[in-house]
């Protein structure tokens, strides 16, 4: 009974230090949101000022998690290009990296991917400048991608 309660309250501790993946739209239009796993979470809709959310988590099936964003409404099934945020919890690490297809729905615009303390991932041009793009944190802290940064 007393491994079972130490278990529970070791599980609660855990999932409580994890952060977040956020993304933030500092952009003057629309930005369409879909959290992807092994499936497509709904469609989240930021206007200017606005952020989405989520707490950072490990997909059974895929590992990882890929926040993909279009500035077209319904983009990811249109062929629209689209922003990738991805990133893969790895107990106490996150990984977590930038990427585009379809072309570059941010070119023109500063994006940027940071994460207190650890490495950033600047796009000044909305393309990606080359090179390695996959960072890596402590898994208790926040992942922000930020458009129009």
């Amino acid at each position: 009974m007393r491994f079972a309660i130490a278990t529970t309250i070791a599980l609660a501790t855990s999932v409580s230090a994890v952060g977040r993946a956020v993304v933030q739209n500092n952009c003057n239009e629309k930005v369409y949101v879909n959290s992807v796993g092994a499936s497509v979470g709904p469609q989240q809709v930021l206007s200017k000022g606005q952020s989405y959310s989520e707490t950072l988590r490990r997909d059974p099936t895929t590992g990882g998690i890929a926040i993909k964003m279009t500035k077209v409404d319904n983009g990811l099934y249109s062929g629209a290009p689209q922003q990738i945020f991805s990133y893969s919890l790895d107990g106490a690490q996150v990984w977590y990296d930038l990427s585009a297809v379809m072309g570059e729905p941010f070119q023109g615009q500063h994006i940027t991917v940071k994460s207190n303390g650890c490495g950033t991932i600047d796009w000044a041009n909305g393309s990606n400048p080359g090179g390695s793009q996959v960072k890596v944190c402590s898994s208790n802290n926040d992942v922000v991608f930020t458009a129009c940064a």
